[in-house]
């Protein structure tokens, strides 16, 4: 059985290669490399560079390789630029999926494990935020997720297909090797933004608000580590070879942490002060986002294995500290 992750070389599709092939997997990864690293491509992983809104390239790998199932990576997902780019969005992620169904359709590959996102939501109802809650996008990154997500379900009800859509949050963390982790430029996340501070990079973490309605005045988020989310698509795409239906679920530690308390605890691991400054809130930030996981522990059989906020910061640490520019000039 062969699986094919697209965007195999970005942060969550690499860890992903790592856990299915340390599971005894056959990986086939595609990767256009416009955000992967081809550092990141695990050696035992066959590796195709191209685009998924090139057909033909498509078309090729399908004929070339027998695919059983496809777990999906491969989308732009920078909240703040989806903003000023929409139609970057459009484009690639749906225009891009929209392809990839088509060929998957001609060459009969019925099962998509898709990496969607908390982003579906908007600004949540209720805490923790369930599946069967209100989908209103406040972004356009959120929104053509959304959308591939009923791209997915009316082409299965078309075509036979079936797909796991997994809904995450704040993925997080590094590989236990140390040999692969976060890398992106610019970098928007938290940790690794923390994580500047004491490598010399930065002089010190903002924090953009602290008079949330919280238990410290800080956004509280929901961090999960990018193994845990890794295993999670082991697990999707093993429901999907049992013949399950099509399913959604998120992915979340169920708990969340508040700025304040993530720069704490970095403090702690590097044992460097990490000067932090108060600075205006920003606009469209929720003062809490932490999702329910309950679904995908019953149905998927899911145990997130990393949920300690001081091993996810170390295992960021002891990356970001060996790999100062991620991929770049590390010899």
């Amino acid at each position: 059985m062969t699986i094919l992750v697209l965007g195999g070389a970005g942060y969550i599709g690499s860890h992903t290669v790592y856990e299915l092939i340390d599971s005894g997997e056959d990986v086939v990864i595609a990767d256009n490399l416009e955000t992967g690293h081809i550092e990141a491509v695990h050696p035992k992983a066959r590796f195709y560079k191209g685009d998924i809104r090139n057909k033909e390239f498509l078309d090729d790998l399908f004929n070339k390789e027998k695919i059983d199932s496809v777990i999906h990576f491969a989308a732009n997902s920078l909240v703040g630029e989806s903003v000023t780019k929409p139609l970057k969005y459009y484009e690639n992620n749906l225009y891009g999926t929209m392809v990839l169904l088509k060929s998957m359709v001609e060459h009969d590959i019925k099962k998509i494990v898709f990496s969607s996102t908390a982003a579906t939501y908007g600004e949540p109802e209720n805490i923790p935020i369930l599946e069967n809650d209100r989908t209103e996008p406040t972004n356009p990154y959120g929104e053509t997720k959304l959308a591939m997500e009923k791209m997915f379900k009316w082409v299965a009800n078309a075509h036979g297909l079936r797909f796991v859509s997994l809904r995450y949050f704040n993925a997080c963390g590094a590989h236990v090797s140390g040999e692969i982790g976060e890398a992106h430029n610019p970098e928007s996340h938290l940790i690794p933004l923390i994580l500047q501070v004491p490598n010399g990079q930065r002089e010190k973490i903002a924090i953009f608000g602290d008079d949330y309605d919280t238990k410290d005045g800080t956004c509280i988020r929901d961090y999960i580590h990018v193994t845990d989310l890794a295993q999670a698509h082991i697990l999707a795409v093993k429901y999907l070879n049992e013949g399950k239906e099509s399913n959604i679920f998120n992915l979340g530690n169920g708990v969340g942490f508040s700025v304040k308390e993530v720069i704490e605890t970095a403090r702690k691991v590097t044992g460097h002060p990490i000067p932090a400054m108060i600075s205006p809130r920003r606009a469209g930030d929720p003062a809490k986002l932490v999702a329910s996981s309950e679904k995908a522990k019953k149905i998927l059989g899911w145990k997130p294995k990393y949920a300690d906020l001081e091993y996810i910061i170390a295992s960021a640490w002891k990356w970001h500290k060996n790999h100062p520019k991620g991929y770049e000039n590390n010899d």
